[in-house]
């Protein structure tokens, strides 16, 4: 009922072919495919092909594109990649009460796998998500320690959020468009109970789309909330050359005047004048200091 080619080469191909009288698509197929023409019948059986995200787990999660097909009574899938829901599903089989009597409800169980993987991956970003916003949202005292790069180097971590969640809704568009053909074809329409399943397939892959769209949401905020906090100690280190240039600036006006040396200076004959001088450049530094800390400035 289910022939499951992963990684086939050319002899497998023809010898499946061979044996169930059917072309099936190679994996320069998958890769040319449109999108316009992922979605077919024809005199040989149903032609389906779905982008499923893999390697979720790690950095760089991708899409694969799998075939289904469905011919004879059997579901044929056609993959070069491993993605986590076959695993899941071909585990489940034998632990599953439920009969698979024919291609179309393997095809609904399995599709039912992918849904549910899916909303796995969402929830496991999410989570991700909200464990980033409490390293990020810290309290004062904790951000005053918080080194300068730590928040540049969460902005690596949002955008591996962004892809993530970006490659998600991708795949639950194209399972969606997948959903709602095999809703319409006839292998589905004789099994009442894979037809059932594959409508409550298409509500969770809209209430997935949902979620995914809030997941989204977050991660827009959190980009722009981290951009936000650097802006903010940006300034403050800006602002701390500021007041400190404006501080020392009335002493280097005070010593430019003495520094003069015109003959007509009657502090330079004065035996206090250079301590005069002195305290003049301090006071000048410290009315300007003391007028920022009373205007909360510093």
């Amino acid at each position: 009922m289910w022939i499951d080619l992963v990684h086939p080469d050319k002899t497998e191909e023809r010898l499946v072919e061979g044996l169930l009288g059917m072309p099936l698509p190679t994996r320069e197929d998958l890769k040319d495919i449109e999108p316009s023409s992922r979605l077919y019948v024809d005199d040989h059986g149903v032609y389906m092909t779905a982008s499923l995200i893999c390697k979720a787990d790690s950095d760089l999660p991708v899409l694969a594109d799998v075939a289904f097909i469905l011919g004879g009574n059997r579901l044929i899938t056609v993959r070069y990649a491993e993605p986590r829901s076959f695993d899941l599903f071909t585990a489940a089989l034998g632990r599953s009460k439920a009969g698979y009597h024919c291609g179309a409800a393997v095809l609904a169980g399995l599709l039912e796998t992918v849904a549910d993987r899916t909303a796995e991956i969402l929830e496991m970003a999410g989570a991700r998500l909200d464990r980033l916003a409490s390293e990020i949202f810290l309290d004062r005292r904790a951000a005053k320690k918080r080194p300068a790069r730590q928040l540049e180097d969460k902005l690596l971590d949002i955008a591996g959020f962004q892809r993530l969640v970006s490659k998600t809704r991708d795949s639950l568009v194209s399972l969606s468009r997948l959903v709602g053909f095999v809703l319409s074809v006839e292998p589905l329409r004789r099994h009442e109970e894979a037809s059932a399943l594959c409508h409550v397939v298409a509500h969770d892959v809209q209430s997935l789309s949902e979620h995914a769209a809030f997941v989204g949401n977050n991660i827009s905020f959190m980009l722009d909330a981290s951009l936000g906090l650097i802006n903010v100690e940006q300034n403050a280190i800006i602002k701390i050359f500021s007041i400190a240039s404006v501080v020392f600036l009335p002493p280097t006006l005070v010593a430019s005047v003495y520094g003069m040396n015109f003959k007509l200076m009657p502090e330079l004959d004065w035996s206090l004048g250079y301590p005069f001088a002195l305290f003049a450049m301090a006071l000048s530094a410290v009315i300007p200091f003391l007028f920022f800390r009373w205007k909360g400035w510093l």
